[in-house]
């Protein structure tokens, strides 16, 4: 007794199959805090070292932005309330 293959169903698109990619907190310069308050904020909140806090903020005050953090929606959306109660301008975003 022979069988036929089955057919497997395919996805109707990529999206189907694409993983829940992480999300990413973006914290963008703005020309009201010092550089040092938002080194202080990236240490203090984050828990990072002043040589990665500092090296942030330096994206933040050349580049206009820098990515502060990443993982789950829900952790990206309490980072950005974060540096919205430190008076810091972020937004989050999906990570390409």
């Amino acid at each position: 007794m022979t069988t036929a293959p089955t057919e497997l169903e395919r996805p109707a698109s990529d999206e189907d199959t694409v993983v829940d990619r992480p999300w990413i907190t973006i914290v963008w310069n703005d020309p009201v805090n010092l550089m040092s308050y938002v080194t202080y904020v990236f240490m203090t909140y984050f828990k990072y070292p002043r040589e990665k806090a500092e090296r942030l903020m330096w994206q933040v005050h050349h580049d206009g932005r820098s990515v502060v953090s990443n993982g789950s929606r829900e952790e990206m959306e309490r980072d950005v309330t974060a540096m919205h109660s430190y008076g810091l301008w972020a937004t989050l975003a999906k990570d390409d």
